[in-house]
């Protein structure tokens, strides 16, 4: 399972190396924690993930490798720790919940009998009441429905009653390192480009140095400061609820922004800018930045690209307390206004086609607040998006 674990994070493109899996072996043969899954969970993580920018790969990466028992035979369950699915339970379940379970004889009387049934089954099994399958109200398996539960082969709960939910993730942060499925996104943000040569000469100057050399009569190397392009970019991705449905969109669209651009700064909102915003989704709540810091640090030169849906309540936009989230004492839209006030060139890449914007009374409120200038995350929308940035 382990070596399993370790081919799926290269897979995903996590550098880990066989030298800091070693040592992640070394420490559990040392008995360095508790045989638990968070204990399991933080050590592999710090071994194992050395750039914060990997951390939400390696818990997809976790939650899959680790989801549940339907890949492993009845010798390998038998080496799964009661205590990793025992913890869980005891952090998921309410109190009457965890009476319901005492009635059947207990957790460990369910692990027990989840280790038999697994002993005795041999094939798939679907609907009834005993058997681990799918559509059923035995206490083990998917799709069904069972108060004292463990979901094994199942992608998410339904009846938010399982004992073990593997692999539940809130927001995602965007990975920087995803593959586009096509260069055009790259191609449209080319359009964003102002070139200049600074810093140290590290770059050959090829037709100067034949120059040069040619005059003196021996070899006269010539450096150049390599060339960049120095438009800074400031992006505002909204993230959670139904921007879920374009997660992909965005990572591709966060991915080719990175390439392309040396100088560029992003921070996420949920729905509609208030006074803060924040650069990491696990620490939303603690670790928040206020938006007049944001207003003041990056000058008046940036672009800024809002990415969101705009699909909101549009009390969220036009009143105080109108988020959803938390106590606003200002709207909005005051806090859009002045962010559109501080930078000249701003737009709002919108994922919903555009066909559909004026069934959304909060996307039209969005659109005049940024004087109309968003256009839809298509390719032509965004080459549009880039040359009004341009100009």
């Amino acid at each position: 399972m382990f070596i399993n674990f370790f081919d799926e994070l290269r897979a995903a493109k996590i550098p880990v190396t066989l030298k800091e899996y070693l040592a992640l072996m070394e420490a559990l043969s040392k008995n360095v924690i508790d045989q638990r899954v968070e204990d399991f969970y933080y050590l592999s993580r710090a071994v194992l993930v050395k750039d914060e920018k990997n951390l939400d790969k390696f818990d997809r990466v976790f939650g899959h490798v680790f989801k549940g028992l339907e890949g492993l035979d009845a010798s390998q369950t038998a080496e799964i720790p009661a205590e990793w699915l025992k913890a869980l339970s005891e952090k998921f379940l309410t109190d009457e919940e965890k009476k319901q379970i005492e009635a059947m004889g207990g957790f460990e009387k369910l692990m027990e009998e989840l280790q038999k049934r697994l002993e005795e089954q041999k094939k798939r099994h679907e609907g009834g009441n005993r058997m681990i399958g799918t559509a059923g109200t035995s206490p083990f398996g998917a799709q069904g429905y069972n108060p004292e539960g463990v979901r094994i082969g199942q992608k998410e709960g339904r009846h938010g009653k399982a004992v073990k939910v593997w692999d539940k993730r809130e927001y995602k942060n965007l990975d920087d390192q995803v593959e586009l499925g096509t260069r055009n996104i790259k191609v449209a943000l080319r359009r964003l480009r102002k070139f200049a040569r600074q810093g140290a000469e590290t770059e050959l100057d090829l037709d100067d140095t034949i120059k040069q050399t040619a005059h003196k009569g021996y070899l006269d190397i010539k450096l150049v400061p390599e060339r960049h392009n120095t438009v800074k970019v400031l992006i505002f991705f909204d993230i959670g609820g139904s921007m879920d449905s374009y997660i992909k969109l965005c990572e591709e669209l966060f991915s080719a922004a990175k390439t392309e651009f040396k100088h560029m700064e992003f921070f996420y909102f949920h729905n509609c800018l208030y006074e803060s915003v924040w650069k990491d989704n696990r620490r939303r709540h603690d670790e928040k930045t206020a938006t007049w810091d944001v207003l003041h640090r990056f000058p008046h030169d940036y672009k800024v690209l809002f990415v969101g849906d705009a699909t909101m309540s549009p009390y969220e936009i036009t009143y105080p307390g109108g988020s959803v989230e938390h106590w606003n004492e200002e709207a909005g839209a005051v806090w859009i206004d002045r962010l559109v006030n501080i930078y000249e060139h701003v737009v709002w890449l919108n994922p919903v086609p555009q066909k559909h914007w004026e069934y959304t009374p909060s996307i039209n409120l969005v659109r005049q607040l940024i004087n109309d200038r968003m256009f839809p995350l298509t390719l032509d929308g965004l080459d549009r998006a880039m040359r009004e940035l341009s100009r």
